[in-house]
């Protein structure tokens, strides 16, 4: 068997062993893997004579097309290191990371969203399988570049505290790790179909297209009105995997769609992105009688997803965390994890830290490795701060600054470690609160924030949708479940809880116009 150790190398082998397969799917446009390559083989000519020769570092602004995924194989292929632009970021953040990434040019398709590609501070090569004049006689397929395992495949940018993007690199070698273990696990291979919910900026996306392409299957790519019906465009695709953030089916439980037995040729489901309630994946399971739901949990430093939890096929027997969300199980095979408590000590609640083969080398600013890793003998010891002023080992953790608890014997994700707050002196779980209000009757959603009062000090609100949310009689069962300090001030019913461009649940956003109300 061939030893895969780039992306590129897990798409040829691909190649090479099932070329008349379809291997994309955009709309009414079908690519067989040949196809897919020859198109990336052209786009990668166009960059090398744009570039002078192979570039370091390629942006590339396109939204989920084929230019756009030929042009991702185009920079994998140079051996360059891929950093996705979304043409719906405003100019001046494309603009920022494109300076923070220190690009050496812009792969940009040119449409009408991606008229921001006139404001970035790089040469900008336009993204089209159409033959340009400027192409020459560069339409062939270069060889393969110099990229080993230890490579970077590709960087995405974060929020960072500081307001400028937060560049994440990811080796190939990560990613192959991470391959190594998806790809037989979700029994991969020709005939499966899989999702592709996320936007090329979200690393969640990397899983859809590698996992399809190294082991032979088809990326099925919706347009974005499928997205506004997506149980349907499943059904009407015969999607075999479904992979998105668990917001979407909440969204297509607002729009009814998410009706029992609707997704019968789905094997299997699976969910990342942030907290997958137990009436999400209830509601999911029914509508797909016949596929293996999983619970997935992972930050980008970490690799697209480190931790699974499978739920049994009987709802009966699903583990119930007081939170009211699905655990996310446990930490994937080769690596390595502790739960460190506020003083750095090994505790059964607290900060989760990982190391292994799938932990990011650093950030791209080591400037921003500051009080991200720790040195950890792994027993009694307590944790050393990284300081970011010298290199991260393979004997570095990362701390996630997620908060984590063993229960009986499972993971479970108990928020970000400053989800905790304190209300007049009592330290309060948020998720409990939530569970609580997504139980009771005509409630879809709910979450819980903490803001402060004229005298800084803290006080709760709750945001819940769904068809009949009663805040009075909400209120007051709550008032008759928990202490008086955890019953929110206020319910605030909305339609539909405000998300990000990942499709998360955006909670700053939800305590901010909560604040506003309120002001």
């Amino acid at each position: 068997m061939t030893v895969k150790q780039t992306l590129y190398e897990w798409f040829a082998a691909s190649v090479a062993e099932f070329p008349d397969r379809v291997a994309l799917e955009v709309g009414a446009d079908r690519l067989t893997y040949r196809e897919l390559h020859d198109a990336a083989g052209r786009t990668a000519a166009r960059l090398l004579a744009a570039a002078g020769g192979v570039p370091r570092r390629v942006g590339l602004l396109a939204e989920r097309s084929v230019p756009a995924y030929a042009g991702y194989l185009a920079v994998q292929l140079l051996g360059s290191t891929v950093v996705p632009l979304n043409p719906a970021f405003p100019a001046a953040r494309n603009a920022a990371i494109v300076a923070a990434g220190d690009l050496d040019l812009v792969l940009a398709e040119p449409t009408d969203s991606a008229s921001t590609a006139v404001d970035l501070p790089v040469p900008v090569v336009p993204l089209t399988l159409t033959p340009t004049a400027a192409d020459g006689d560069g339409d062939g397929v270069p060889a393969p570049g110099p990229a080993g395992p230890d490579s970077i495949a590709y960087v995405l940018f974060t929020s960072g505290s500081t307001g400028t993007p937060k560049g994440v690199p990811i080796r190939h070698s990560n990613v192959s790790a991470y391959l190594s273990h998806v790809v037989p696990r979700y029994e991969l291979g020709p005939g499966s179909r899989l999702s592709q919910t996320f936007d090329l900026t979200f690393d969640l996306s990397v899983f859809d297209m590698f996992a399809a392409w190294g082991s032979g299957a088809t990326l099925v790519v919706p347009t974005r009105r499928d997205l506004l019906a997506p149980v349907r465009w499943a059904a009407e695709a015969e999607l075999t995997h479904w992979f998105s953030v668990p917001s979407l089916v909440s969204f297509a439980r607002r729009m009814r769609a998410l009706r029992p037995g609707s997704l019968p040729a789905l094997r299997w489901s699976l969910f990342c992105g942030e907290p997958l309630t137990l009436q999400q994946a209830e509601a999911w399971a029914a509508a797909a009688p016949h596929s293996t739901l999983e619970n997935l949990y992972g930050p980008t430093e970490l690799t697209i997803s480190c931790a699974e939890f499978r739920l049994p096929r009987e709802v009966a027997e699903w583990p119930r965390p007081a939170n009211g969300t699905v655990p996310v199980g446990e930490l994937y095979p080769g690596l390595a994890h502790l739960v460190l408590d506020a003083e750095g000590r090994p505790a059964d609640d607290g900060e989760l830290v990982v190391r292994g083969p799938q932990r990011f080398p650093g950030y791209l600013d080591p400037r921003n490795d500051a009080g991200r890793f720790l040195l950890h003998d792994g027993a009694t010891g307590t944790s050393v701060p990284h300081s970011g002023d010298t290199p991260v080992t393979a004997d570095h953790w990362y701390r996630t600054g997620d908060r984590v608890a063993r229960q009986d014997g499972l993971l479970v994700h108990l928020g970000r470690m400053d989800q905790q707050v304190k209300v007049c002196g009592y330290r309060i779980e948020l998720g409990e609160i939530e569970a609580l209000l997504r139980e009771r009757p005509g409630v879809r959603d709910a979450i819980v924030v903490a803001l402060p009062d004229p005298l800084g000090d803290l006080y709760l609100e709750a945001i819940c949708t769904g068809p009949d949310p009663r805040p009075e009689q909400l209120l007051s069962d709550l008032r008759s479940r928990v202490p008086e300090y955890m019953v929110p001030r206020d319910v605030t019913v909305f339609d539909e809880l405000p998300l990000n461009v990942n499709g998360k649940i955006d909670r700053q956003t939800a305590a901010a116009m909560i604040a506003g109300r309120r002001g």
